[in-house]
C-alpha cells in the first residue's frame, strides 16, 4: 500500500463522531446540526429542469475538456462576475466539484523526486490540501490565520528558505472557515512571491457567492488582471482557480465546479485528468451551463444568508466572541471565555441542547508553537432561517448556564 495514506489525519467530522460517541443528547430537544458545510437551501427548480431534460447525453462517453458550450458558459460568467476575459478553449477546464481538482492539482503540480518538497496551506484550512499535499510526496506548511489580520496569513514571515522548497500554495478566499478574503495588496505579494520562487498558486473560491457587504470579494484572477499580469505567452502565469456551482447554486450533490487560469497549467491538468477519468456526465454539464448563466437564483441566495448572519451574528455575540465574517457560510466563533475548550464546548453543546458544532481545533494543525483553531468552533449557518434562529437561542442558553 501506498504508504503515504498512513500521514493522513481522520477528517473533522470522523472526530466529530468519536468525540459524541456515547453520548445521548437532551431528547426534550430537536436535533440542529450547524457541523457540516451542506447548503440546504432548495436547488433551484430550472436547475433540475435542465438536468432532467438532458439524460440522453448518457449515451456517449462524455469529453474531459467538457463541451464547448460549457466552457462558454463558464468563461461568460468570469467576465461578468470580474471583468477578465478568457479563452474558453484553453484557459478553462470543468471538473467534477472543487473538491477532486483541489486534490488531483497536486499530483500534476508537485515534483516529490525534488527533497524537501512542500504545499504550503493556511491554517485552520480545508483538509483535502493537506491529504493532496501528503498523497503528492510532498509534505504540508502551514501558515496560520491570525486574528489581529482579519484572520489573514502573514506570509511576509514565512523565511525565504522555505520559500524556495514550495512547489504549490494553497489560498482560499473567502476562507474556510474564518470567511477572511485576500486583498489586492496581499495578492501583489503573493504573486511576487511566485514569481521569484517559481510555485503554482492554487485559488479555492467556492464560496465567492455568499457575502455580507455590497462588494463582492475580490477574485484571484480578477486581481491579476488588476496588476497586469493578464498578458504575454502564458497569461495569468502560476495561477489557477477553482470554483463550484455547490454552495453558489444550492447543488452540492451535483457536483460541478471548473478550473481556470495559466493555459499552462490548464492543459498539464487535462492531461492528468484525461486519465483519472474526470469527465462530467452530459446532464450536469447542461444544468452547469443554466446554473453559470442564471444570476437572479444567486442574488436570493445570498439574500437568505445575508438574513441569517444579520439576525444570528448579534444574538450570539451576547454569549460568546463571534464577528460577521467577510463572506461564506460559516461563523468562527472564540468560545475561550466559556471556560471551556473547543472540543469541551461541542461535545457540552450537544449533550444538552443537542446543537452540532464543530471544534475549530479538528480544522487546524498545530503550527509555530500554536494550533490557531483551539478555543473556536465552526458554525455553519446552511439550514433556514427559524432553526439557525433556534441554534442561537440554545447556544446562548448554554454559554448563560455555564
Amino acid at each position: 500500500m501506498n504508504p503515504h495514506l498512513d500521514k493522513l489525519h481522520p477528517y473533522p467530522f470522523e472526530k466529530l463522531r468519536q468525540l459524541f460517541a456515547g453520548v445521548t443528547p437532551n431528547p426534550a430537544l430537536s436535533p440542529i446540526s450547524l457541523g457540516i458545510g451542506e447548503p440546504k437551501h432548495p436547488t433551484p427548480a430550472f436547475i433540475q429542469k435542465a438536468l432532467t431534460h438532458s439524460v440522453q447525453g448518457l449515451a456517449n462517453y462524455p469529453s474531459t475538456h467538457g463541451t464547448d458550450a460549457l466552457r462558454a458558459a463558464v468563461a461568460s460568467w468570469i467576465e461578468r462576475r470580474y471583468g477578465v476575459e478568457l479563452d474558453g478553449a484553453s484557459q478553462v477546464l470543468p471538473v467534477n466539484g472543487s473538491r477532486e481538482a483541489l486534490f488531483g492539482i497536486a499530483h500534476c503540480v508537485v515534483d516529490p523526486s525534488k527533497p524537501g518538497a512542500l504545499v504550503m496551506c493556511p491554517n485552520p484550512f480545508y483538509q483535502i490540501y493537506e491529504g493532496a499535499a501528503y498523497l503528492a510526496g510532498a509534505q504540508p506548511y502551514f501558515v496560520n490565520s491570525d486574528p489581529a489580520r482579519n484572520f489573514g496569513c502573514d506570509y511576509g514571515s514565512v523565511p525565504d528558505e522555505v520559500w524556495a522548497r514550495v512547489q504549490l500554495m494553497y489560498i482560499c478566499s473567502p476562507g474556510n472557515p474564518t470567511g477572511a478574503t485576500v486583498s489586492l495588496d496581499d495578492w501583489k505579494q503573493v504573486f511576487a512571491l511566485a514569481d521569484r520562487h517559481g510555485f503554482v498558486i492554487a485559488s479555492d473560491e467556492c464560496y465567492s457567492e455568499i457575502y455580507h457587504g455590497s462588494a463582492a470579494p475580490l477574485g484571484a484572477l480578477e486581481a491579476a488582471h488588476a496588476l497586469g499580469r493578464s498578458g504575454g505567452d502564458d497569461p495569468y502565469a502560476n495561477l489557477i482557480v477553482f470554483s463550484s456551482l455547490s454552495k453558489r447554486s444550492n447543488v452540492p450533490g451535483m457536483r460541478s465546479g471548473f478550473v481556470a487560469g495559466s493555459p499552462a497549467i490548464i492543459k498539464k491538468f487535462l492531461l492528468y485528468r484525461t486519465y483519472c477519468g474526470g469527465a462530467m456526465s452530459p446532464p450536469v454539464q447542461a444544468a452547469s451551463i443554466a446554473a453559470w448563466g442564471d444570476e437572479v437564483h444567486v442574488v436570493e441566495n445570498r439574500a437568505k444568508y445575508r438574513e441569517k448572519f444579520n439576525l444570528v451574528t448579534p444574538m450570539l455575540n451576547d454569549a460568546i466572541d463571534v464577528g460577521l465574517p467577510d463572506a461564506g457560510f460559516y461563523l468562527w466563533a472564540d468560545v475561550g471565555a466559556s471556560g471551556l475548550t473547543d472540543t469541551e464546548f461541542a461535545q457540552r453543546l450537544y449533550a444538552e441542547y443537542n446543537v452540532t458544532v464543530l471544534p475549530g481545533s479538528y480544522l487546524a494543525r498545530e503550527a509555530h508553537g500554536v494550533n490557531p483553531g483551539q478555543g473556536r468552533i465552526r458554525m455553519a449557518l446552511v439550514a433556514e432561517v427559524d432553526e439557525c434562529l433556534e441554534a442561537a437561542q440554545r447556544i446562548v442558553q448554554f454559554c448563560n448556564a455555564l
